[in-house]
């Protein structure tokens, strides 16, 4: 595997995220019909498809929404069984989950919230007050964000890229081991999707183990955030993967030559719950 800067990815580096033959069911349909996936440490890794391909369905299934049920497979966060926790244990083994329409919560102070965030994933470690004002004010600093945001209702009266952003200071504040970003461009326009993207390298570059699932349509935000490696699902599976050229592919070509090669009808996908 080979890095956007040229570098070449040693393959002893550990496997942060390992999904093996996963099938997920939503209402009884199956969805994902095996799916196969390793992120290692500190890589960037894109999941591309249209609409009803399977992707947020991964991302839900991994995190522990109720609504997916898993029916084959493994997934492992270092080397332990997601599968086997709780969502709110996940989170503590250190998955983070950016969504795609983060919710608003009026009367809960951003700040606030992220404390509380933090204190539930870190359990029974005390979080300094000064520390965690100090710890904030830096991380929103980096993320060129103004300060009043932390006084504000978590999400309320936000616009999209603000919502997004507020999600990468939310990552950035609780460091896990894999972030999983469901569409973080999803409804923003070019200028958004840039300041969004530059949020993502901002912790990234200051995480440097923490892997990415990034998952997105469109080539854009890939412009900004550069993948070691990116895979394209159709019909529940990740059927190509490569490096960042397989983005300027999708780019020029669409889906259409891949999904023909697969032997894919060229129809727009739509699965149970329509992701």
């Amino acid at each position: 595997m080979t890095h956007a800067n040229g570098t070449y990815a040693a393959a002893s580096r550990a496997a942060v995220f390992e999904v093996r033959d996963l099938h997920v069911a939503v209402d009884g349909r199956e969805i994902l019909g095996g799916v196969d996936l390793v992120v290692r440490a500190g890589e960037v890794h894109a999941l591309m498809g249209r609409n009803g391909s399977g992707k947020s369905t991964l991302a839900y299934a991994v995190t522990g929404h109720p609504r997916y049920q898993v029916t084959r497979g493994q997934v492992l966060l270092n080397g332990e069984d997601l599968l086997a926790m709780k969502p709110d244990e996940r989170a503590k083994a250190g998955l983070f989950l950016a969504f795609q329409n983060p919710i608003a919560v009026p009367g809960v102070a951003t700040g606030n919230f992220l404390r509380a965030a933090m204190k539930a994933v870190r359990g029974t470690e005390p979080i300094n007050a000064v520390q965690f004002r100090k710890e904030l004010s830096e991380r929103m600093q980096h993320l060129k964000m103004d300060p009043a945001f932390a006084t504000r209702s978590l999400n309320d009266g936000f616009s999209g890229g603000e919502k997004k952003l507020t999600e990468m200071l939310q990552l950035a504040m609780l460091k896990p081991r894999l972030a999983i970003l469901d569409e973080p461009d999803s409804g923003l326009d070019i200028d958004a999707v840039r300041t969004v993207s530059d949020g993502i390298n901002t912790v990234h570059a200051q995480q440097s183990e923490m892997g990415i699932l990034l998952i997105t349509h469109y080539q854009r935000i890939l412009n900004y955030v550069r993948p070691d490696t990116v895979h394209v699902m159709a019909q529940g599976q990740i059927i190509e993967s490569g490096g960042p050229a397989l983005v300027q592919q999708l780019e020029e070509e669409g889906y259409d030559p891949i999904l023909a090669r697969h032997g894919i009808v060229s129809t727009e996908e739509v699965s149970a719950d329509g992701r």
